[in-house]
């Protein structure tokens, strides 16, 4: 039986394995994506990204007023702090792709994304609330093996036009999201309570499985 945070660590490694197999992922990370491809990545990634801030924030704030681990209720807070304005590098690299942000937030989520946004909107709101952080655990961990592989495999190929300035988003979450996996994975290590380690363990299952939903 592994460790609850070994098990963490293997929801994060096996979306690995999952997207490197999907056709449309390996394209993102070796650099063959061509730019309806990625311009369809960055709606998606859009379409969620612009929740994190407020959903963290929500979850943080109702940890402290419930009394739960106020240093982990605090962590949500900042890490909301951290990822505001994320969603403005996503407009401003489909803006360097030739759309804008009418255009972008005219285009539907994929279903996967919009219950993916319900979801930690559940948790947030209504749920358990430490649970986010099993979801930004999982990103976060996507983040720093592959982000900064698929800014290099991208702009090596320089198959899309202007590309060198429409990667904003995946180049600052690459170099940033290391530390915070460490303090993440830090944090976490004191948590005891069986039914707050699987609190965590869902949400970063259900973020493995549905993450893949992007890129249909």
């Amino acid at each position: 039986m592994m460790n609850w945070l070994t098990a963490l660590e293997h929801e994060a490694r096996t979306l690995l394995e999952e997207l490197d197999t999907h056709p449309e992922a390996r394209r993102l990370f070796d650099g063959s994506v061509d730019k309806d491809r990625y311009v369809h990545y960055l709606i998606q990634t859009y379409h969620y990204a612009r929740w994190t801030t407020p959903l963290m924030a929500e979850a943080g704030r109702r940890m402290k007023r419930l009394g739960l681990h106020p240093q982990l209720g605090n962590l949500l807070l900042q890490k909301s702090n951290e990822e505001r304005g994320h969603e403005r590098w996503l407009l401003a690299d489909l803006k360097n792709l030739g759309w804008s942000a009418d255009r972008v937030e005219r285009q539907m989520p994929t279903p996967a994304v919009t219950a993916y946004v319900a979801w930690n909107r559940f948790t947030s709101r209504c749920g358990r609330p430490e649970a986010f952080l099993g979801t930004a655990y999982v990103l976060e961990y996507l983040s720093v093996h592959r982000a900064s592989q698929s800014v290099e495999r991208m702009l090596a190929a320089n198959t899309i036009p202007n590309i060198r300035k429409a990667v904003t988003f995946l180049k600052a979450h690459g170099t940033e999201d290391e530390r915070h996996v460490e303090e993440l994975t830090s944090l976490l290590s004191p948590l005891i309570d069986r039914e707050e380690q699987t609190a965590l363990l869902l949400s970063a299952r259900t973020t493995r499985v549905l993450y893949l939903g992007l890129f249909t």
